[in-house]
């Protein structure tokens, strides 16, 4: 890299765990609910599960290996010389070029006093401190993506194992938004009831899929 790059991490495994863990939990919730009542073998269930499983996991860690590069537009606070060349390139008058300076001043202002209120601290992109957070971020997805489809592991009555699934995962709901709550310093209540908002929304989303093509 040509330059010491910002990447924004707000707290470690923290930041790993907000992340990686509800995708895992509500994505193998959709995929689990909605498979058990579609024509798929049992072994055709297993395999679709664990792919999609497996490579989501990939997936997260691909994105959060990248996230920890850093944003570069906001490194520059202020208008390059390379970017004003190409503005008067286009015939663009001094007072709009000067106007979009200012604009991207402001931003860079406004965009440091979001990361102070928020706590979230910057640091120089490191490659080990990537990796480690890309391979913690797939850890807590697959950890999450287990516990919707571990009844259908214990149990091939899928009809059971589908009730049990929605327990285990209004409960892991539960608990992670009061993790979450305690990590972030937020109201417990309003985490937990928007967090069961989304699982619900996941379910409704999958029940409905299976009332059209059933």
């Amino acid at each position: 890299m040509s330059k010491q790059q910002k990447a924004i991490r707000s707290s470690g495994w923290k930041t790993d765990f907000l992340i990686g863990f509800p995708d895992g939990l509500l994505l193998l919730f959709f995929t689990t609910f909605l498979l058990h009542g579609l024509p798929v073998t049992v072994q055709q269930f297993y395999t679709l599960n664990v792919c999609i499983w497996l490579a989501g996991g990939l997936l997260v860690m691909i994105s959060a290996y990248r996230a920890n590069h850093g944003d570069a537009q906001h490194d520059e606070s202020t208008l390059s010389p390379e970017e004003r060349q190409k503005l008067e390139r286009l015939n663009i008058s001094n007072p709009i070029i000067e106007d979009i300076a200012a604009e991207m001043q402001r931003d860079a202002v406004q965009w440091e006093e979001t990361l102070e209120a928020q706590q979230v601290r910057e640091s120089h992109f490191s490659q080990a401190v990537a990796i480690r957070g890309a391979l913690f971020t797939g850890f807590f997805f697959l950890l999450g993506g287990i516990l919707p489809f571990l009844p259908y592991l214990r149990n091939e009555n899928f009809t059971a194992a589908a009730n049990s699934s929605l327990l285990y995962v209004f409960i892991a709901i539960t608990v992670f938004s009061l993790l979450k709550s305690g990590m972030t310093s937020q109201p417990a209540v309003p985490i937990i009831l928007r967090n069961l908002a989304y699982g619900g929304a996941v379910w409704l989303g999958a029940y409905i899929i299976l009332a059209v093509f059933r």
